[in-house]
């Protein structure tokens, strides 16, 4: 799961990464949205995804991460809980203009159980380092925090590195200490 506020470059880092085609639900933002959507933040922002963004990358001949992109907007906040249903992890990413945009995927992550790690998305240059923006997600120090930019296949390639490294390391701590 990739997930994060409005406007934040899920679909961007679904698209720059997929080796397949993305299947993407991006639709054109009308007139009908005004007063129920701000782009506050979002500047240039004229679609948005209105189920999910879904694509694929393969990690070795056995291993594929199916990538599923949520939509940012709180009217389609009910659709993540049917969207975690047997995710292994995911990604929040924020955009450091807006990052109490945030604050909803991180609750509903650990509401669920869901391990995550954190991509501050620089479209622009940061605004903040990454120990203010941990400071400011109360992000405990075992959350993986690391910088991308969700246009550059490589830069979301490494955050993907990031969070399957993370399950890992979860994974191999439950079993030492079972």
């Amino acid at each position: 799961m990739i997930v994060g506020g409005f406007g934040v470059g899920k679909t961007t880092m679904v698209r720059s990464v997929s080796e397949i085609r993305p299947l993407s639900t991006e639709e054109t933002m009308t007139q009908a949205g005004l007063g129920i959507d701000s782009n506050a933040g979002a500047y240039g922002k004229t679609t948005t995804t209105v189920a999910f963004d879904f694509g694929r990358i393969s990690l070795n001949a056995e291993m594929v991460l199916y990538l599923f992109g949520a939509p940012g907007q709180e009217r389609f906040w009910f659709l993540w809980d049917r969207l975690f249903s047997g995710t292994l992890g995911a990604v929040v990413l924020v955009d450091t203009r807006r990052v109490e945009d945030s604050w909803y995927a991180i609750d509903r992550l650990e509401h669920h159980g869901t391990p995550f790690i954190v991509a501050r998305n620089n479209f622009e240059p940061p605004q903040h380092d990454l120990d203010t923006v941990r400071d400011a997600l109360t992000l405990p120090d075992d959350v993986p925090l690391i910088d991308c930019d969700a246009r550059d296949r490589e830069s979301s390639k490494r955050v993907l590195v990031g969070l399957v490294d993370h399950l890992y390391r979860l994974s191999t701590a439950r079993e030492t200490a079972s």
